[in-house]
């Protein structure tokens, strides 16, 4: 299996340094599936929008937990009792547990969902304390 260099993503990423630790640690051969699909998109310098495909699966089938720097998304659907006769079953509606490592001071702000797709999005707010402060030169006499 070969490896691929995320080097360029921990100089680009604002927020998700220990994100792309994680795709690259997956990326070495863990048990990740990759289901369901995502997409990690910035929108401005300190927002971020994750959106995952969960067709079939209806809001009170999700369930979203935000809890420390982790934020888990789980999908669960009951079995459907009917017997379907598949020519081919394309659409997997399998359960789900997707979590991800989110930086510190990124917060989720809101969840929505349109066209068979999870949109999380993310704020990243530095508190005052945290931020650089100028500094300034004083004359010495």
């Amino acid at each position: 299996m070969s490896r691929f260099d995320l080097t360029p993503l921990y100089r680009s990423a604002i927020g998700f340094d220990r994100l792309a630790s994680l795709m690259e640690n997956a990326a070495s051969g863990s048990s990740n599936t990759g289901y369901p699909p995502y997409n990690i998109e910035l929108i401005s310098e300190n927002q971020y929008r994750i959106s995952m495909a969960v067709a079939g699966f209806a809001r009170e089938d999700l369930d979203i937990t935000s809890h420390e720097n982790t934020l888990m998304v789980k999908g669960s659907k009951e079995q459907d009792e009917s017997q379907k006769n598949y020519l081919y079953q394309g659409i997997a509606e399998r359960g789900f547990e997707r979590r991800f490592q989110l930086a510190d001071h990124v917060k989720v702000t809101g969840a929505d969902m349109e066209n068979g797709l999870l949109h999380i999005d993310l704020v990243r707010e530095v508190p005052e304390a945290a931020k650089p402060r100028t500094i300034a030169i004083g004359k010495t006499e």
